[in-house]
């Protein structure tokens, strides 16, 4: 194992030992000694079972043969989601196969940031993922099952779908993807076609004409953003089976995979004899190589919270600097837009996760010896799945990557960091995603141009008011401000202003997409504006550096200036209302700050 890697597992191995502990003694004393179901009374158990069939009712009376819990964030708006539709009669059967029964325990709320970006409800994004935590809580709160599946993708869906099963954790759980879409038009010419629709060189028609050429038909949005990276970093877990990541959807191959997630998820059960409980399974090492995996390849920067999140769910306490330190150590090895021209499918189809696997063991990059759904050690996660006269088995991977424009080596990587810094300064704390940064704009000094909304600043580019080095604050955008919303519709017109060769960068407390990288970004500011942070008291034209070779980042006032100054105090202006807004309010004033995960779930006194 890399020495450094090690030295970071064992200070949050130590940081963690006490809630841990007591973790894990919770998820012991849930384990049943049976069937879970074999707690109920007699109306309790009739009441779980009234809808099956007759022979789904007597399996169900005996306690030989586990129930298992289907959780799906099915929708047929979202692309990602749509193939799930199907999954739950594949899964029904191929656990009937095995002896036991399968049910669906509950659906859960799948919101798409693509289609909510710039708008009202793109306030609610981040707020979904807890809302989906609990609405899985409420699925698996009946007691009648021994394993469970998740269906679950995108961006807030699948570390909400982990929050809840590390709250379940002594249920053994299995996460089952459904694939990316296609390859439609490449991404850098999608972001071409947005930047000339900001200059105003094409309009409405022509940019949606290229939207839709890129998303396009079922399947995940094929650009490297957060949905593909949880699916990365799921795998990495080794909560998916081997090489199903990126399998596309409607294929012989990935229903296969989607049968044998399901036969593989009752070998895991109390009844199985080889009872592996997910927060068993799960543990700091195979959180670090998560945090490794996701560096390693430019990931979204939201899993920075994610992550924090779902780990403090396991009584893992997880903090920003530890991803700061890991991506020191570990190297940047694919291209995959943003970080490149590069899409998933490409990745896929140049090795994908076996050769990723690979590349991060050969160089002790990630722990070997970790418990995963298909037992112990991720040496198995170097084969990947394939179909031989229709039968699913798992094959050597390539050695050598099919494009070593996409996937590099680690004695040849594209960069030697990860790609991802922790500033700090008087403004506080921040995460930058470097990865995918052009050389030269890693430092920016410039004056400030103060914003309280993304469409303000939107305005002032549409009238020219930008043409300038300038350091754009957004600010007001925090958990507690309005529920930590993306600004994606900023990239275009800070892009066009980069390619005319101004200095810009970016200082908010809100979020940017998870393909976001071209412009110098200090994102998930923390403390926020809302919570007294020295955001709160910028003005025009204060000078601000930003400094991601360092990890630096400071407003250039002096302490007694910034001491006659009041803070800003927010201006609802109608925020809190309107697409749903109104009703999260108890969930907005109860987040957590971003580097504690952003989170409404725990009380932040315990883990």
């Amino acid at each position: 194992m890399n020495k450094r890697i090690l030295e970071i597992t064992e200070r949050i191995i130590a940081r963690s030992k006490d809630s841990r502990a007591k973790y894990l003694e919770r998820i012991n004393a849930a384990k049943a000694k049976t069937v879970h179901r074999a707690n109920l009374s007699c109306g309790n158990l009739a009441h779980g079972f009234a809808a099956c069939g007759k022979e789904e009712k007597q399996i169900l009376r005996g306690i030989n043969h586990s129930d298992i819990a289907i959780v799906s964030a099915y929708n047929d708006m979202l692309s990602a989601h749509q193939p799930y539709e199907t999954y739950p009669a594949i899964i029904k059967e191929a656990v009937k196969e095995t002896g036991g029964v399968a049910q669906f325990a509950g659906g859960v709320p799948a919101m798409c940031d693509g289609v909510t970006q710039g708008q009202p409800g793109m306030d609610l994004s981040l707020m979904s993922r807890d809302v989906i935590a609990m609405s899985t809580a409420v699925a698996l709160s009946h007691n009648m099952f021994d394993g469970a599946l998740m269906l679950g993708i995108c961006d807030k869906i699948v570390p909400g779908l982990l929050i809840a099963s590390m709250t379940f954790g002594h249920l053994p759980t299995v996460f089952v993807p459904a694939g990316p879409m296609p390859s439609g038009i490449p991404n850098k010419e999608k972001a071409r076609v947005r930047q000339q629709f900001a200059k105003g060189e094409i309009g409405e028609d022509q940019l949606l004409e290229a939207e839709s050429a890129s998303y396009h038909s079922a399947g995940t949005c094929t650009f490297y953003g957060t949905a593909n990276s949880n699916q990365l970093v799921v795998e990495v877990m080794g909560l998916h089976l081997p090489g199903s990541s990126f399998v596309p959807p409607n294929t012989p191959l990935r229903e296969e995979l989607t049968r044998a997630a399901a036969r593989q998820v009752t070998r895991l059960t109390q009844q199985s004899g080889n009872y592996m409980p997910v927060g068993r399974m799960v543990d700091e090492r195979s959180i670090v190589n998560a945090i490794v995996a996701l560096l390693a390849t430019g990931g979204s920067t939201n899993l920075t919270m994610h992550i924090i999140a779902f780990a403090k769910a396991a009584g893992i306490i997880i903090d920003f600097q530890d991803f700061n330190d890991l991506s020191d150590a570990v190297p940047l090895l694919t291209r995959i837009y943003p970080n490149g021209s590069a899409d998933v499918n490409h990745f896929h189809n140049s090795g994908g996760m076996a050769l990723l696997f690979k590349e991060l063991l050969a160089a002790g990059l990630l722990h070997e010896d970790v418990e995963t759904i298909c037992g112990r050690g991720l040496s198995r996660y170097t084969k990947k799945p394939e179909l031989d006269n229709g039968k699913l088995v798992w094959v050597d991977s390539v050695d050598v990557s099919g494009d070593p424009e996409v996937i590099a080596t680690v004695s040849k990587p594209f960069k030697a960091d990860g790609g991802l810094k922790v500033l700090k300064g008087n403004l506080g704390t921040s995460v930058i995603k470097t990865s995918s940064l052009r050389e030269g704009s890693a430092v920016v000094k410039a004056p400030a141009v103060v914003f309280e909304d993304q469409h303000e600043l939107e305005a002032a580019f549409k009238a020219g008011e930008l043409e300038k080095d300038f350091v754009a604050v957004v600010r007001f955008q925090g958990p507690k401000a309005r529920g930590m919303p993306e600004l994606h519709k900023l990239t275009p017109p800070l892009g066009v202003l980069q390619d005319k060769g101004f200095k810009v960068a970016l200082v908010t407390d809100g979020r940017m997409s998870g393909a976001s990288g071209k412009v110098p970004a200090a994102i998930h500011l923390c403390p926020e504006a809302l919570d007294g942070g020295l955001i709160a008291k910028i003005e025009n034209g204060d000078m601000i550096s930003l400094n991601a070779e360092t990890g630096e980042l400071s407003l250039l006032v002096s302490d007694e200036e910034l001491a006659q100054r009041e803070l800003r105090l927010f201006q609802v202006n109608g925020h809190h209302h309107g697409m749903g807004r109104e009703i999260f309010g108890f969930m907005r004033r109860n987040l957590s700050s971003a580097d504690t995960g952003a989170c409404s779930l725990f009380d932040n006194t315990e883990a």
